[in-house]
C-alpha cells in the first residue's frame, strides 16, 4: 500500500497548479465574500487543497513531494490570491515552513524527516513566529525530559485546521543568559488552546487566532534549535529568505486583483484626464511592488542563497518597497472606481483592507529601517 493510500490522503498528482487553480479558485472567489463576513476560516478552501496534495507541492519529489521549485510556489501563491487572499495567505505561513525545510535539506542539515512525514501525511504546519524574531515570547522551565512552556502566540494562521505547531519561547538561565528554543508540538497536545479573537480590519478568512500554550510540556527530542535570546542568528536569514517572497507574492496576488476590479469599474466611467492620471498611478505603484517582489525571488534563487545578515537586508528592504507600493495601489483603486468601490457587493473593498495586513508581516517599515540602517553602519543588529 502507498504512503497516499495508507494515510487516507487522495493520490493527485501535485504538479500542474495553475491549471488545477484555473478549476479552483473561480469556487474560492465565490466563497470569499461569506468567510469575511463572517470572520470564518478558510476550511472548505483547505480540504479542497488537501485533496488535490497541494500541502506536499514543495516537498522534493524523492521525499514523496511534488518537487516544486521557491519560485513557481511563489507564482502559485500569487495567482491563488488573486482568487481568495484569505486562503493564499495562510498557504503561506505553511508553505514558507516547508521551504526552510527544504533550504537545510539540501545542505545536508536536519529537515528531511518533517519533509517526508508531510508528504506521507499532507500535514499541515501553522507557524507563530512573525511576532518573535529574535526575542521570541513566552516563558520556558527545564523539566524531567524536556520543558514546560506558557506563552500566547498570536496571528497563529490556520491553527483550527492545522495539525503541528512550530513555535518558540525564551528559556531564561543563570549560566548561559537568556535562549530562545525552536519546536514543534502537535496541536492536539494538552494544554494548548485557541483563542477566538480573530476579529479584524482585512485578511478575515486566514483564522489566524491566538494559540494559549499553558503549561504544556515540549520534550527534548521536539527542541530543533536553541540560540542566544535577542541576537542575531542566522536562522532569521533563511526565514527572511524563504517566508518573504512567498508571502509577499499574495499580496502582490490581490494588488493585481484591485487593480483589474478598479479599471473594469473606471472603463465604464466617462472618459476624463482625472482617471487617466489615476489609471497611471495604479500601474505605476503596481509595477514597483512586482519589481520588488522579483528582486525578493531573485535573491532567494530556489534555495541557493547563504543565510548572512546582508541578505535577510535586502530581502527585507524589498519587503518594505513591496507593501508600501501594494497599499498604495489599495488606495489608489479605490479612488479610481469612486463611490461603488465602497460597496460590499462589488468585492473591491475586501482587497483593499487585505492589502493592509501586509503591514504586520516581519519587520514592520521602522523596524526595517532600524535594523538595514545598523548594518549599513557596521552596528550589531537588533530585532
Amino acid at each position: 500500500m502507498n504512503a497516499e493510500a495508507a494515510s487516507g490522503i487522495p493520490t493527485v498528482p501535485n504538479g500542474r497548479w495553475l491549471e488545477q487553480l484555473e478549476e479552483l479558485g473561480p469556487v474560492f472567489a465565490e466563497r470569499a465574500a461569506a468567510h469575511d463576513k463572517d470572520a470564518r476560516f478558510v476550511a472548505e478552501n483547505f480540504t479542497d487543497l488537501k485533496k488535490r496534495r497541494f500541502f506536499s507541492f514543495g516537498v522534493p519529489a524523492e521525499l514523496g513531494g511534488g518537487g516544486a521549485s521557491h519560485s513557481e510556489l511563489c507564482g502559485v501563491l500569487r495567482q491563488l490570491a488573486r482568487y481568495c487572499g484569505s486562503t493564499a495567505l495562510t498557504a503561506s505561513m505553511h508553505m514558507h515552513l516547508i521551504a526552510a525545510n527544504v533550504w537545510k535539506y539540501r545542505r545536508d542539515q536536519p529537515g528531511e524527516k518533517v519533509l517526508r512525514k508531510v508528504a506521507q501525511e499532507e500535514l499541515v504546519l501553522v507557524s507563530t513566529g512573525g511576532r518573535d524574531w529574535l526575542s521570541s515570547s513566552g516563558e520556558m522551565t527545564k523539566a524531567q525530559g524536556g520543558y514546560r512552556v506558557n506563552a500566547r502566540k498570536a496571528f497563529s494562521s490556520g491553527c483550527e485546521y492545522g495539525d503541528v505547531l512550530v513555535t518558540s519561547a525564551r528559556l531564561e538561565g543563570p549560566s548561559r543568559g537568556a535562549q530562545v528554543l525552536h519546536f514543534s508540538l502537535p496541536l492536539s497536545t494538552e494544554g494548548i488552546e485557541l483563542q477566538n479573537d480573530w476579529f479584524t480590519l482585512g485578511m478575515r478568512g486566514t483564522g489566524s487566532r491566538t494559540v494559549a500554550l499553558d503549561g504544556v510540556f515540549v520534550p527534548d527530542e521536539a527542541v530543533v534549535l536553541a540560540r542566544p535570546a535577542d541576537v542575531w542568528h542566522p536562522v532569521w536569514a533563511v526565514v527572511a529568505g524563504v517566508a518573504l517572497p512567498l508571502i509577499m507574492a499574495v499580496y502582490v496576488g490581490v494588488a493585481e486583483q484591485a487593480a483589474e476590479l478598479a479599471l473594469s469599474l473606471a472603463r465604464h466611467k466617462r472618459a476624463s484626464d482625472e482617471l487617466a492620471y489615476l489609471a497611471g498611478e495604479l500601474e505605476n505603484e503596481l509595477t514597483v511592488a512586482r519589481l520588488a517582489l522579483d528582486g525578493m525571488i531573485s535573491l532567494a534563487n530556489d534555495y541557493r542563497f547563504e543565510p548572512t545578515q546582508e541578505l535577510a537586508s535586502e530581502m527585507l528592504v524589498r519587503k518594505t518597497i513591496c507593501t508600501g507600493s501594494v497599499m498604495a495601489v489599495a488606495g489608489k483603486a479605490l479612488e479610481l472606481a469612486g463611490g461603488v468601490g465602497f460597496f460590499q457587493g462589488v468585492g473591491l473593498e475586501r482587497l483593499v483592507r487585505d492589502l493592509h495586513a501586509a503591514q504586520f508581516h516581519p519587520l514592520p517599515a521602522k523596524q526595517q529601517h532600524r535594523f538595514t540602517g545598523r548594518l549599513a553602519l557596521g552596528l550589531e543588529a537588533v530585532g
